[in-house]
């Protein structure tokens, strides 16, 4: 099954049990705009629902990945009233991380330019971040007078720790992405012009494996932020009788006493 839907700023194709989610608004630095925003919803719930998926890559067109929110689509000019950036917030980023975040496959993402405020949180939600040696995040929203939002306030401490993040965070400091891979922000800095290919194989090679013990995997290690260890061997006992239980353990271990290349089917 492929995907026929047309989109204005983004591109989303399927190969090989992989969708690639591209955004593509590169003249403005792949920023949102509410146009944007519910091309990008329709695109996940279609990774939901489509069988034929087993992995995600999101990444972006041009020089930029995303520079979070395009300011001139909410511009605030003096004496007009204030806008409610929480109902925004509540609508369109919000909902695209608990989506990604909640996907049952891995979710993997290639930073090809700069990731700045909102964009680099949509990138810091995804399961694995690959990020070109050019590409810089930037925590910038305390610039314009707001707070982390898309999950930096949640994600940015528990990858760099607190200290790292509070001073990310006040002081909108640019990350190289070698940087980021030390502090471990991300997994791996890569050479620019490697950097879309190194992900798409990468989502395809998962695509192959068991996808149904990576969710579980995914499940176990995101809670693993606010369990404590006796919650956490608990969720472990659980998920391990889910995992035990599917035709892909079985199909493992087969393959695995007899010598030969396990064939996966994500069940």
């Amino acid at each position: 099954m492929s995907f026929n839907t047309t989109y204005n700023n983004i591109e989303f194709v399927l190969e090989d049990g992989t969708a690639i989610l591209t955004f593509n608004r590169p003249d403005s630095l792949n920023s949102f705009n509410a146009e944007m925003h519910a091309e990008v919803r329709a695109a996940l719930k279609e990774v939901k629902k489509n069988p034929d998926v087993r992995a995600l890559v999101i990444t972006g067109n041009g020089r930029g990945f995303c520079a979070g929110q395009d300011l001139s689509d909410r511009n605030v000019a003096p004496g007009t009233e204030a806008p409610n950036l929480g109902e925004s917030i509540e609508k369109n980023y919000n909902p695209m991380i608990r989506s990604i975040r909640a996907l049952e496959m891995p979710v993997i993402c290639a930073v090809n330019g700069v990731a700045a405020g909102a964009g680099a949180n949509i990138a810091l939600a995804c399961d694995i971040v690959f990020a070109a040696k050019s590409a810089k995040f930037i925590q910038a929203f305390c610039k314009i007078g707001l707070i982390p939002d898309s999950g930096g306030t949640w994600t940015l401490p528990h990858s760099v720790g607190q200290a790292r993040a509070m001073a990310l965070s006040m002081l909108g400091d640019r990350v190289s992405a070698e940087d980021a891979e030390k502090m471990g922000m991300i997994w791996k800095a890569v050479e620019d012009e490697t950097v879309k290919d190194t992900a798409i194989a990468t989502a395809k090679e998962l695509a192959t494996q068991p996808t149904k013990g990576l969710a579980l995997i995914k499940r176990a290690i995101q809670a693993s932020a606010i369990n404590t260890l006796d919650q956490q061997l608990d969720l472990e006992r659980d998920l391990q009788t889910i995992a035990g239980r599917t035709d892909d353990y079985r199909e493992g271990v087969a393959a695995f006493m007899a010598k030969r290349q396990p064939s996966f089917k994500g069940q």
